[in-house]
């Protein structure tokens, strides 16, 4: 058997791809910098056809993206995630038809007003992000009614040692580790703190049945980034207050974002570590 994973060089990418050795399967792991696997970019139309044709895998995991909601990145959002999408889906279309295709969603492209979110939520193209992701599921469902078969998770905060330096909770760990000073958020704000290699078991379990397309994946317990604080500091027996400054006049995105995992958990996956355990994974790295 063999996978293809655009978007290789994340964290995501780098825990399917432990994944699917553990499975065996021939891995063709992609990305736009260097790392283990081919350069290539998923907006370019011939390089994703080549790729899918030559290979005609049994799965696709579309996983490449800027993960930020900053209008800046607009283009590089639609190119990654709407193009990427579009070029992957007619290449399967019309070289690999038995291609299971996996796309990854966020809990972002969710109207959230503080309450669990699911499947049945409405969208809400609040940011370029959003848009991007919103319009990559909307291609999925148009593909779908031509005999494809794809699948969207959904995922809500996820992080690993893998995870970017400039990614909040990844700053912290790292502060509290070598104990500079660092300027941070609203740390009231609620959110999931998920491990990364659970969530590539739930995008795994998912792609491996046939009776739900699209899902959320989250744990559905949510933690302020203060005790996010508290536990990377604690752990070096350490006082975050003397290394952390918050912003004035910061305004956070939202003030809760948290999953309601029934579905994905129906499939019988559970996520098997919580936020002190991701904690203690971050803080040993």
């Amino acid at each position: 058997m063999k996978a293809v994973i655009f978007g290789a060089n994340g964290q995501d990418g780098f825990y399917l791809a432990e994944l699917l050795r553990r499975q065996e399967i021939e891995t063709v792991k992609i990305s736009r910098s260097s790392g283990d696997g081919l350069i290539g970019d998923v907006a370019d139309w011939e390089f994703v056809e080549n790729i899918i044709a030559q290979n005609k895998p049994e799965y696709i995991f579309h996983l490449a993206a800027n993960s930020t909601t900053r209008h800046e990145a607009v283009f590089e959002n639609h190119q990654a995630i709407s193009t990427g999408t579009i070029n992957i889906l007619e290449a399967v279309q019309r070289h690999s038809t038995h291609t299971k295709v996996f796309l990854s969603g966020s809990a972002l492209q969710f109207e959230n007003i503080g309450e669990p979110i699911d499947e049945r939520t409405m969208f809400a193209p609040l940011s370029p992000y959003a848009v991007s992701r919103i319009h990559s599921v909307y291609a999925a469902r148009y593909y779908r009614t031509r005999g494809l078969k794809i699948y969207v998770g959904y995922f809500f905060n996820h992080d690993s040692p893998r995870r970017g330096k400039q990614h909040v909770n990844q700053k912290i760990a790292a502060a509290a580790k070598t104990g500079e000073p660092i300027e941070i958020g609203d740390i009231s704000v609620k959110k999931e703190f998920n491990f990364a290699g659970d969530t590539v078991e739930a995008v795994w379990q998912l792609v491996n049945q046939d009776k739900i397309s699209e899902a959320v994946i989250g744990s559905g317990a949510a933690h302020s980034i203060e005790e996010w604080l508290e536990l990377c500091f604690g752990i070096v027996n350490k006082n975050w207050r003397e290394y952390v400054t918050i912003k004035k006049d910061f305004k956070a995105e939202y003030r809760v974002l948290v999953s309601n995992p029934a579905l994905i958990n129906s499939l019988g996956w559970q996520p098997t570590i919580d936020i002190g355990g991701l904690a203690k994974l971050m803080m040993e790295k």
